[in-house]
């Protein structure tokens, strides 16, 4: 597998990650380094881990993985999406200062945004394909692009209020949902 090849798949695991780092961006009062930082290596990290876990895993988990996996990032999508739109919806501003860049809800949002890279590490088992450097070169890819939705996300929050908490909490079911409805074709 050629570097640009890993480098598609790296931009195209890294999309939904970069959608939710946008919504963090617009939940936080003002983003610091610390908290794009986090997001990012999260990010980054479970990105970089899942494809790992599924070559590990191989094939012979692969169909129970397949049955599950749009259910599990669903679930966790809607649901988180659904109470930025809550927030939106009722005290933004006693909410916008709560700390999303940390603790269940970071764990939540990381491996809802990693679980597809766990069938592409299988994927890349069956094709016979080394793993450690396309799980490396995933890590960075969406370490980087979440750092930079955080950052626009800052912006577009600061502008635009609870508006762009809601816009993101649509964005986030939107993604789940996409998942859900692409796995179930």
């Amino acid at each position: 597998m050629t570097l640009p090849h890993i480098l598609l798949i790296a931009v195209g695991l890294a999309a939904d990650a970069f959608a939710v780092s946008l919504a963090e961006g617009v939940a936080l009062r003002e983003v610091s380094v610390g908290h794009t930082t986090r997001v990012a290596a999260h990010f980054g990290v479970f990105q970089a881990a899942m494809p790992v876990v599924g070559w590990l895993a191989g094939s012979a988990m692969q169909s129970w993985l397949a049955c599950v996996d749009h259910w599990v990032a669903f679930g966790l999508l809607a649901l988180i999406g659904g109470k930025m739109l809550l927030d939106a919806a009722t005290n933004f501003e006693a909410e916008r200062v709560r700390e999303p860049s940390c603790g269940a809800r970071l764990l939540c949002l990381s491996v809802a945004t990693s679980i597809d890279a766990l069938a592409v590490g299988m994927s890349l088992a069956m094709l016979q394909v080394r793993i450690w450097v396309p799980a490396l070169v995933i890590g960075l890819v969406t370490g980087g692009l979440s750092a930079l939705g955080v950052q626009i996300g800052d912006r577009v929050g600061r502008r635009l209020g609870r508006w762009a908490e809601a816009a993101g909490g649509i964005v986030l079911c939107l993604i789940g949902l996409e998942i859900l409805v692409h796995h179930m074709r």
